[in-house]
């Protein structure tokens, strides 16, 4: 928990600072119990925490690390659901109660802030008419004005951005790695919000993201930067691949930015800004350190500019409420010449043999497959904690002729929190 009595004022004031250059930060976790403490409340009144991302692997220690959950699964098994759909449920209750928190941030920016994400099923990456029908059944189903579908930045998955954008959906592209495939997935945005107008509807209630993840471009080519020091005969050749070490993931997200700013500034968009279209901001993703030898607060320090979303660990927002420098940083280059120039990094590294392009596709494969294991991890959880409840259920008093005070009916199994989740609302989702 973060102590608001502690230096609380002096630390909103630097969220605040980040804000009026047009940076908001949002939090990268969301869990019941972080709602249910009051603790997300407090981040945002007191801290100003502005949204939420989330995504399968952070609901798989969420859901498989507390029993925050089991009244709710209880339920769920009552009507015989399967573990995906158990699983898609608990996603969306928290999904729906996180934006109700949100709700009034969302209100006072003028739609601007106070979103929270939810991920289309990772196996669906390379499905675009699949991902489109999934985004839109999870809009319906969530039904609030402040979410975010996440569909991931893979060829097929930015073809799925024109007809959701089209048909009104807010959208987090995300896994981004390529500076090319953030530019065909904002062009892709662009393309919807004009299919969206063309429709005479006004586009002002459309929002859109584009999580560009930097740490981790970091930790693949400072492997590469390692053993290519390590195995140097040439002294000179060593010192240069020590000396590149830290810069890849900041100069991506730096060429990401100009892309973004030559993208949105154009008079193409100029006029659909006209009609309330709103650019769809970088939004930095994997900004905790991984490194321990980088300062841990790395990626919020030199990624601050205007127009830009920067999602933070909760650990990494600790550390920048303590001691986080703030100034405009993301195109530093262009005005300071001690800065790093990011054409100028992404030349030595080639010069190196290093081949981004190659990076940024095992990223991408490897981000896929990890939510994919995520997702497939919780499902086999929530199928063994279901057989666990059951048996528990049949060794119970109350199902050996036994009538329970909670369960009058005797119809079984019954939460402990009582409630008849006969009452719920279905949904059905797809088979993966």
């Amino acid at each position: 928990m973060i102590d608001e009595a502690n230096g609380g004022e002096s630390a909103r004031a630097k969220v605040d600072e980040l804000l009026a250059r047009g940076q908001s930060l949002w939090l990268d976790t969301l869990s019941r119990h972080l709602m249910d403490s009051g603790e997300l409340s407090r981040l945002m009144k007191i801290f100003g925490i502005r949204g939420i991302t989330t995504n399968p692997t952070i609901f798989e220690k969420a859901i498989s690390g507390s029993a925050d959950y089991d009244g709710e699964i209880a339920e769920l098994l009552e009507r015989d659901l399967p573990p995906e759909d158990i699983l898609r449920s608990l996603m969306v209750t928290d999904v729906q109660r996180a934006c109700d928190l949100f709700l009034p941030v969302f209100r006072s920016s003028g739609g601007q802030d106070g979103f929270v994400s939810i991920e289309v099923h990772p196996g669906l990456a390379h499905r675009t008419g699949d991902s489109v029908e999934e985004a839109l059944r999870l809009r319906a189903m969530i039904d609030r004005p402040n979410l975010l579908v996440k569909i991931p930045g893979t060829p097929e998955g930015i073809s799925a951005i024109r007809p959701l954008v089209g048909a009104g959906l807010s959208v987090n592209v995300t896994l981004l790695f390529s500076p090319e495939l953030y530019r065909r997935s904002a062009l892709a945005y662009i393309e919807g919000l004009e299919i969206w107008v063309a429709k005479g509807r006004d586009a002002s209630g459309i929002n859109g993201v584009a999580s560009i993840f930097v740490s981790r471009v970091d930790t693949a080519v400072d492997a590469r930067l390692e053993r290519i020091r390590a195995d140097a005969s040439d002294p000179a050749l060593s010192r240069k691949a020590a000396e590149l070490r830290g810069k890849a993931g900041i100069a991506n997200a730096q060429a990401v930015y100009q892309i973004f700013e030559d993208l949105f500034g154009d008079r193409s968009f100029a006029s659909l800004a006209k009609r309330g279209a709103r650019v769809q901001r970088p939004l930095w993703a994997s900004t905790g350190t991984k490194n321990p030898d980088y300062p841990d607060v790395l990626y919020v320090e030199r990624l601050i500019g205007a127009d830009t979303v920067n999602t933070l660990p909760l650990a990494t927002f600790r550390a920048f409420l303590d001691h986080g420098r703030i100034e405009r940083s993301i195109d530093r280059y262009k005005y300071d010449l001690r800065a790093d120039n990011p054409q100028s990094v992404f030349g030595q590294l080639a010069f190196l043999g290093i081949d981004l392009e190659e990076i940024y596709g095992e990223l991408l494969r490897d981000g896929i497959a990890g939510f994919d294991r995520s997702w497939g991890q919780l499902v086999s959880s929530l199928g063994r904690k279901a057989e666990e409840m059951k048996g528990a259920a049949i060794k119970s008093p109350s199902e050996e002729g036994r009538v329970s005070e909670k369960d009058p009916a005797g119809r079984g199994f019954v939460p402990e929190n009582g409630k008849d989740s006969a009452t719920a609302g279905s949904t059905a989702f797809p088979r993966f």
